[in-house]
């Protein structure tokens, strides 16, 4: 058996009883590393066992007992201690009350909001079993009738009655999540986001930068729907973000989803995706001219740290690979720690991180051992990994670090908060490379129009276009209304000047003012000759710009 199931867990319990193999075991870790689900959830993802398999097991390892319910096991008595949309919430069914105890029956019994509920409102405390939820869901029926109609829930002015009919007819949450994609395309949402609140699901959409509710989904079918995302997704990378595609018009078009786990089910966001890469060569990022100088000036260094800031783990990865490629490597001893970076022309030894952060400081420094003269980390976010990343460029390495901070005023107030810890000093900062991607308007169907009075707020132009345009879609972007996606670049280096005003500052605007003083304009500058262009829309601008 693998070495990463242990004793009494769910893999080994299956694994005992034959019901999976070594291999089937070996697959599901992967899928659990790539997708960020449950071991459970894994195995049934990849068709290797039945959700009551699952449960079998689950009632296993928690010591927990696992029944096959009938009408006669239930007393009426218990059931009126819960009321009937508890019970439909949380998938459970009372089972029958001793004194001041109440046992049900839970399809997830990992689920504390579900006890919680049940405690308060029976006043007793909770004895829990396993039992499947088509079982549940059946004595449901049973025990407090017919529910009149069983639907999805979801409910919005902002579908047609057909639609909302046609969406909430379809328990698994299938047709829900297409029409949800074509929301997002006729009314050019930068993004869609699913938030559990307790007894509902709130659907937000964002344009403009600003978020707004405009639908809700009872939580009854949410589990199911949140499975059928995932089925639908191709996951990309190991923090449950991936891709999903929805046929529009006959053309393909892509989603990016993030998940991650929320009190009361998993919060999503899906966002439109356009193909991007960061090219080969940094001639080819097309990099204003004192950015691309600047760029070059710090592949120069042979010691000190520099910053690669974005929310983007690929993008940074290759940022960070671009800086290799300029910096002389021959006779040097290069090592990359994590699995992104390194991946253009130029190859060296890799070293995995941990997610542990003080693990991850520990591997950072233990590094040092084998005396790199470049040290590559793929994420040097948290603070142990920071200092340590620090340290190692006092001692004399030239380190590349990747930030998950998003643009240069950001990574600057960050940076600020390190210093005033203690965490490290800035004397060995060599500087920072932050970016942005920003989507570009397909030219074949942006149309001329007036924003709302909001976002010309949002947008703070002291000199605005003449036009703004945003487009609605054609064949010839997929209806997708973008083009391509570009990088807006700041490259700041760390001076003699600007590391004293730094060591002086106590906030970003004294930074900022500086830097305005030396005619420092950043990506903002790149961003409105764009707009200005008629090549944004005023809503990526204010998302990929302002915020």
């Amino acid at each position: 058996m693998p070495e990463q199931v242990k004793k009494g867990s769910m893999g080994a319990i299956l694994s005992a009883c034959h019901i999976i193999t070594e291999n089937d075991i070996a697959a599901a870790l992967e899928e659990q590393s790539r997708s960020g689900v449950r071991f459970g959830e894994a195995l049934i993802n990849l068709g290797i066992v039945t959700q009551e398999d699952i449960d079998w097991s689950l009632s296993n390892q928690l010591d927990l007992p696992y029944i096959r319910l009938k009408a006669d096991m239930i007393d009426p008595d218990a059931v009126r201690l819960v009321p009937a949309a508890t019970a439909r919430k949380f998938n459970l069914i009372p089972l029958i009350q001793a004194g001041n105890e109440l046992s049900i029956a839970i399809s997830d019994p990992l689920n504390k909001a579900a006890i919680a509920a049940v405690e308060q409102l029976s006043g007793c405390q909770v004895n829990v079993s396993v039992a499947l939820i088509r079982e549940i869901r059946d004595m449901i029926e049973v025990c407090y009738g017919c529910s009149g109609q069983d639907l999805l829930g979801f409910t919005s002015s902002s579908f047609s009655e057909k639609a909302l009919e046609v969406i909430n007819s379809d328990l698994s949450g299938g047709k829900l999540l297409d029409y949800l994609l074509i929301f997002i395309l006729q009314n050019r949402l930068s993004s869609l986001s699913l938030q559990p609140m307790g007894d509902s699901v709130t659907v937000t959409g964002r344009r403009g930068g600003i978020s707004r509710p405009f639908a809700s989904l009872a939580s009854t079918y949410y589990p199911d729907f949140t499975l059928k995302i995932r089925k639908s997704t191709a996951y990309i990378d190991q923090t449950a973000n991936g891709m999903l595609t929805l046929r529009y018009h006959s053309q393909p078009i892509s989603f990016q989803v993030a998940t991650m786990s929320g009190y009361g089910g998993e919060y999503i966001t899906i966002r439109p995706h356009v193909s991007s890469s960061v090219p080969d060569r940094l001639a080819d990022l097309q990099l204003p001219p004192q950015h691309e100088a600047d760029f070059i000036r710090l592949s120069r260094k042979q010691q000190g740290i520099t910053f690669f800031a974005s929310r983007n783990t690929m993008e940074r990865d290759r940022f960070m690979d671009l800086m290799l490629e300029e910096i002389s490597t021959a006779g040097k001893n290069v090592i990359i720690l994590g699995e992104g970076p390194g991946k253009m022309t130029k190859r060296f030894p890799r070293i995995l991180l941990p997610r542990d952060e003080a693990e991850r400081a520990a591997i950072i420094l233990k590094t040092l051992d084998h005396a790199p003269d470049v040290l590559v980390i793929e994420d040097a976010t948290e603070g142990m990994p920071f200092t340590a990343a620090c340290r190692a460029a006092m001692r004399g390495t030239l380190i590349l670090a990747g930030l998950e901070i998003r643009g240069t005023r950001n990574v600057l107030r960050q940076l600020l908060l390190y210093q005033q810890q203690n965490c490290f000093l800035p004397i060995f900062v060599n500087g920072l490379v932050s970016f942005k991607g920003i989507q570009l308007l397909c030219p074949n169907c942006r149309t001329e129009y007036v924003p709302p009075g909001e976002e010309l707020v949002a947008m703070n132009l002291w000199d605005p276009p003449d036009s703004f345009y945003r487009s609605t879609g054609c064949p010839a972007c997929g209806h997708s209304g973008f083009s391509t996606r570009k990088f807006l670049t700041d490259v700041l280096v760390f001076t003699e000047e600007f590391l004293r005003i730094f060591e002086q500052s106590s906030d970003v605007a004294a930074l900022e003012n500086y830097l305005e003083l030396c005619g420092y304009h950043g990506l903002a500058e790149e961003g409105m000759r764009l707009l200005k262009a008629g090549s944004v829309s005023p809503e990526e601008y204010i998302s990929s710009v302002v915020l």
